[in-house]
């Protein structure tokens, strides 16, 4: 469709509108990954005369709560899924790109995923949390693509009546994602690249320098 909006406009403005026009395009509390031009954008990127939108809803499973996601992860919103007026604690892990490792300078990361044994697996680890502490409800977002340093990559929020459980889980669901889900992650140096698979696998599967490896 063709849309007017007012000069100066920014991208959130517009996915406000259109779901104001169509409230069901995505379930609630699920965000959309949002592109202008075949690329993808954050909320606050204006928009200009011809500009090509589109939303996107991201790779979902687990009632909304678990996804892997291109666009970028907000944080307050997952935290946002999980709270509630029955749980005194809200405990969130964020995972975010660091600058250097093992030593050498990150460049940015790279994340590549199985994504349907990757959500069966998010979900699975959502649930056994639930059980094995008791706690009310946990959300889980992973991004896939490629992230720069200092942007978020994995979002964990575990809401609890009580703050301890909430921790514990918390600090269990991270520890078992990097051990059973497939996602592997690709650290980019100046003078080549490492692959980083799940924890179980080993460090690295590949080390590459100036083409040599």
């Amino acid at each position: 469709m063709t849309l007017e909006l007012p000069a100066g406009a920014r991208l959130r403005d517009l996915t406000e509108l259109i779901l104001q026009r169509f409230p069901n395009l995505a379930p609630e509390g699920m965000p959309l990954v949002t592109a202008v031009n075949a690329e993808y954008a954050g909320a606050d990127t204006r928009l200009e005369e011809g500009d090509e939108v589109a939303l996107i809803p991201p790779v979902s499973g687990g009632e909304g709560m678990v996804e892997l996601t291109a666009g970028a992860l907000v944080p307050e919103e997952i935290a946002s899924r999980v709270a509630s007026d029955t749980c005194g604690a809200v405990v969130t892990f964020l995972g975010t790109a660091r600058l250097y490792s093992q030593g050498r300078r990150v460049l940015y990361l790279e994340y590549e995923a199985y994504p349907e044994m990757a959500l069966k697996m998010l979900e699975e680890v959502r649930r056994e949390v639930k059980e094995r502490w008791g706690v009310e409800q946990v959300a889980i977002s992973h991004r896939t693509g490629r992230v720069e340093i200092g942007q978020v990559s994995l979002v964990v929020a575990v809401a609890s009546p009580h703050r301890e459980e909430a921790f514990q889980a918390c600090q269990h669901a991270v520890d078992r994602i990097k051990e059973v889900v497939p996602i592997w992650k690709r650290e980019v140096f100046e003078d080549g690249h490492v692959w980083v698979g799940r924890e179980s696998e080993g460090h690295h599967r590949a080390d590459k320098r100036n083409g040599v490896g």
